[in-house]
């Protein structure tokens, strides 16, 4: 995204019930909520897409932080679970495209998450666990980019992008 600033897109600001990890800011990475007002948001119909991905552990993006950065003039990118993907893509159809990152398998998936050292064990079985749910809707996307070489896997994401805008 920096690399290319003539794209002109921006990550959208998620919500999350979780907490930070590392360095993450509140309003920066994501807005980090309590469970009870993610819970208040759903109910006031304030997402454009949200999921419990595990037990009191929410994800979404509010509608106002989507319009805000449209009405600026930005091409927002999203970094969601699957669900939310669809649900974007119901709310903006041709508007949007749809790319799923695939790891090139789980075995490389969890080194990659071991190799991080920021999630406990049993936080990556989870994310493993998730992530293998997570595969069988790659179908569903516009378009699947395999991020098994980085820069290739940029590049390829690059091209789907430009040739989208």
């Amino acid at each position: 995204m920096k690399e290319h600033a003539e794209l002109n897109m921006h990550f959208s600001i998620s919500c999350t019930s979780r907490a930070p990890r590392g360095t993450e800011k509140n309003g920066v990475e994501y807005f980090f909520l309590s469970p009870e007002d993610f819970r208040k948001k759903i109910s006031n119909d304030e997402f454009v897409e949200y999921e419990e991905v595990y037990k009191d552990r929410f994800y979404g993006t509010l509608k106002s932080q989507v319009d805000k950065q449209l009405e600026a003039g930005e091409n927002v990118v999203f970094d969601v679970d699957v669900h939310g993907a669809m649900n974007i893509k119901k709310a903006y159809g041709t508007q949007a495209i749809s790319i799923f990152i695939q790891p090139p398998s789980i075995e490389e998936l969890r080194r990659r998450l071991e190799g991080r050292g920021t999630d406990a064990p049993e936080v990556i079985e989870q994310r493993i666990a998730r992530a293998e749910y997570e595969l069988s809707f790659a179908p569903r996307f516009d378009t699947v980019v395999v991020n098994d070489d980085l820069e290739e896997a940029k590049k390829a994401t690059l091209e789907k992008i430009q040739n989208f805008i």
